[in-house]
């Protein structure tokens, strides 16, 4: 039996070659693709992470203060008294010293009044000098008049001891001598008192004019403004002419012979910072560096602000430095020294446990229990469980597994 065989064409030859050619082609992609996955898998199967060495170092407490430059003193000042003001000594910048007149108020009628006053108290106290004078003229001559009196009498009682003179005779001697001294004892029973009654009346009233001139000198005091202290006039609002109305304010001193720098910190700060500690105080807007030092940590929280205050003073004064410029220092405190510490972003903390991750051979992990002693703001202290010259991780820990193989990054 013969068979027959089909003769292809050449066109049919070209399609099935072209077939056979797609059907390759599109094997290979897909191996090529899935081996391309498959190897993309295995390396994204492998974190990678930072690591540190772990080495023993004095552990820090790294504190910063921030806060606005503050003068010495800023003291508003004001008149006591209405009054028209007649002098203005000084202007916007000028430096003052202690004492000095800034303004003056009208202090004519003042001066009237003490003039008067001063005189009333004059001829008050030479009242009371006459009647004072005829007071003790009185009473000298009272006891002059009761001593002669007195040994009057006794003679008197003498002779009639002897039958010389008669009892009409004594009787007589006896009443002068009785009306004498009733007459001195009554003088010397005011003195003893204090004073005569009119003399203690005339000096009260010399006095009280006494303080009714003082007080009104005491006025006029205040109607010459002096600066309480030396600094700088940094406002005025006074104009000869012009009517300067009681507790106005009408200058502004300022003393900037210290600056101070006012700070707010947490409670675990204000616990370690003392008085005494030197610092170098950042002004950004100068561009420097001022030393200076802790001078007042304060001892309660603040109601309002919930935080304690910190002063710093600048050592030297600068006229550059302004008050109210931002300043910023920072103090660094020793915690421990020479003790071992890691990042805070090192310690993990799962189930109520704190680990690290520590890098072993051939750059597989190994899941460490350890013990935390002292913390900061960027660190904690491993005072069990880590060893020194040993290299913990400190990123994408969520990844890791206990035996893990991990890819240190390049730095």
């Amino acid at each position: 039996m013969r068979h027959k065989f089909t003769t292809l064409t050449n066109r049919q030859k070209l399609l099935a070659g072209g077939m056979c050619f797609c059907l390759l082609a599109v094997a290979l992609y897909f191996y090529m693709g899935l081996g391309k996955d498959t190897g993309q898998q295995v390396r994204r199967s492998i974190p990678e992470v930072r690591v540190m060495e772990v080495e023993r170092r004095d552990m820090l407490r790294h504190i910063v203060l921030s806060g606005q430059t503050v003068a010495n003193a800023s003291i508003n000042l004001a008149p006591k008294y209405s009054g028209r003001i007649t002098a203005v000594n000084v202007d916007l910048g000028d430096q003052v010293e202690e004492g000095q007149v800034l303004m003056v108020q009208d202090l004519g009628d003042l001066d009237i009044s003490i003039a008067q006053n001063t005189a009333a108290a004059g001829a008050a106290w030479a009242d009371a000098r006459e009647a004072s004078a005829s007071y003790h003229a009185n009473i000298i001559s009272k006891k002059n008049a009761y001593d002669l009196a007195k040994g009057k009498y006794e003679r008197q009682q003498y002779l009639f001891s002897i039958g010389a003179i008669s009892q009409d005779t004594l009787d007589s001697a006896e009443k002068e001598y009785t009306a004498s001294k009733a007459a001195y004892e009554i003088l010397a029973n005011q003195v003893s008192d204090g004073a005569a009654a009119a003399i203690e009346s005339k000096e009260l009233t010399a006095a009280k004019q006494d303080y009714a001139t003082e007080a009104l000198k005491k006025q006029r005091d205040d109607m010459v403004l002096r600066a309480p202290r030396s600094g700088v006039i940094t406002y005025r609002n006074a104009e000869v002419g012009a009517l300067a109305a009681a507790n106005s304010k009408v200058f502004t001193l300022v003393d900037n012979s210290h600056i101070n720098i006012d700070c707010n910190i947490a409670e675990n700060d204000a616990a370690v910072l003392q008085p005494g500690m030197v610092v170098s105080v950042a002004i950004d807007a100068l561009g420097r560096n001022f030393s200076g030092r802790i001078v007042f940590v304060s001892p309660a929280m603040g109601e309002d602000s919930k935080s304690y205050q910190v002063r710093l003073v600048l050592d030297e004064m600068d006229d550059a430095i302004k008050a109210g410029l931002f300043a910023h220092t920072a103090v660094d405190i020793l915690q421990r020294p020479q003790t071992i510490f890691v990042p805070q972003e090192a310690v993990v903390t799962r189930n109520g446990e704190t680990y690290v991750f520590v890098l072993g051979k051939e750059d597989k992990v190994e899941q460490r229990l350890v013990k935390i002693g002292l913390m900061n703001d960027d660190s904690e202290e491993i005072i069990e469980g880590l060893n020194e010259g040993e290299t913990v991780i400190l990123s994408n820990q969520d990844k890791l597994q206990n035996g893990m193989k991990v890819k240190v990054a390049e730095l």
